[in-house]
């Protein structure tokens, strides 16, 4: 028990933090693939080096009491999740970019009229720097039906030596934590 009293839930321990670099994102589509990620490898698109936005704010509700002075009740609201932006090196093979376009219409089939079979989750795991574990994800959250919502090319400088950056930005409707190591 930690010095506050309270008993550590089973499986979980208070060890050092994992650390934010070591992570994988993994695109899932529920019958095996769809839009431009079927035939696809998945290092491919996963590579990423970059990954910011993963947060969800509950807005609560103030209930005003009469006599009760020493602040309002408060009640769970509406929740509302950030916008995921997932930063890769440019590559010759341009999935995200073709996922992108059957959103936008930029495809020149679909007509800028998404389905919801192009939607997917994603899952974004933490992985666990112990020889031990192998490489294996420590903490996952994942990302349910996810859709882009930007596509970012970033600058390109002569003068620099940096790798050519692109983003993707995704919405999506729910995030959820998936795993934990024992």
């Amino acid at each position: 028990m930690p010095d506050g009293g309270y008993p550590i839930p089973s499986g979980e321990t208070i060890e050092t933090p994992y650390g934010s670099f070591a992570f994988h994102v993994a695109f899932e589509a529920g019958g095996g693939g769809f839009g431009p990620f079927g035939s696809v490898d998945p290092g491919i698109v996963g590579g990423f080096s970059d990954v910011s936005g993963l947060e969800a704010m509950m807005e609560h509700k103030v209930i005003k009491v009469g006599g009760r002075n020493y602040g309002p009740q408060l009640r769970a609201g509406p929740v509302t999740f950030g916008t995921v932006i997932l930063k890769r090196g440019i590559v010759r093979a341009q999935p995200l970019w073709a996922w992108w376009s059957l959103f936008a219409g930029a495809d020149g089939k679909s007509d800028g009229l998404p389905t919801p079979a192009n939607r997917c989750n994603l899952v974004i795991a933490l992985i666990d720097p112990s020889p031990a574990k192998a490489r294996t994800a420590a903490v996952a959250w994942r990302l349910r039906n996810a859709m882009p919502v930007k596509f970012r090319i970033g600058d390109l400088n002569a003068k620099g030596g940096e790798v050519a950056v692109e983003e993707i930005h995704l919405v999506h409707e729910g995030l959820d934590l998936v795993g934990a190591a024992g």
